[in-house]
């Protein structure tokens, strides 16, 4: 699809990250990854917004991504994972906005991928609670978050980190994971290190 029949669109929502970096992850303030490489997955969950005139407000969508070094540096593989509960036409919106197209901050993301595996349709579970949200993907993604703590009392640690110039989100608060898995075409597990969770609004194409 040629970026002049791209339909206008935008979707406003919440997303959720987790990877394999520790806690605060370097990646969000361009240095490299925490262990050379990065191990991560995006999670986007849509309150309102459209593409074209098909309705998104209620998709749930991901990318299990893995890369050998630095997101930048490219040679990365990614799985789509898409709520089997899409109609057709939402499965095709969504599949053009992750797939690049369509502009947004798929549009950076696609050009460091030289992998892409085929899309995974699976029953999506989804309980939003800031900290301590939990995502399950088919029996491939399991997304758990739990608050840090301090490692001497035990309390709760917060942590909120705002990037003016972020491009997947502009506010992150911090998490950690007690569940962090993803199982097809990459597989990963990373428990206990970094995750994050904010609001995102994106329009496009552009």
């Amino acid at each position: 699809m040629s970026a002049g029949t791209i339909q206008q669109w935008q979707i406003k929502g919440k997303m959720v990250q987790a990877c394999n970096c520790e806690y605060g992850c370097p990646c969000e303030f361009n240095a490299p990854p925490s262990h050379g490489g990065c191990d991560g997955t995006w999670s986007w969950h849509v309150e309102e917004g459209r593409f074209g005139d098909v309705d998104l407000a209620g998709v749930h969508f991901a990318a299990a991504c893995r890369w050998p070094g630095a997101i930048h540096e490219g040679n990365g593989e990614v799985v789509p994972i898409l709520d089997e509960q899409m109609s057709p036409e939402q499965v095709q919106a969504v599949g053009t906005l992750l797939g690049g197209e369509a502009g947004g901050p798929w549009g950076i993301l696609a050009s460091t991928f030289v992998t892409v595996h085929e899309p995974k349709l699976v029953r999506w579970d989804y309980a939003f609670a800031g900290n301590d949200t939990q995502i399950r993907a088919g029996d491939v993604l399991t997304m758990e978050l739990t608050p840090m703590r301090n490692p001497v009392t035990n309390e709760i640690f917060e942590a909120r980190v705002v990037l003016p110039t972020g491009f997947i989100s502009k506010e992150l608060n911090h998490a950690t994971t007690s569940n962090f898995s993803f199982r097809d075409g990459v597989s990963y597990a990373h428990t206990g290190k970094d995750a994050a969770w904010g609001e995102f609004s994106y329009s496009g194409p552009a």
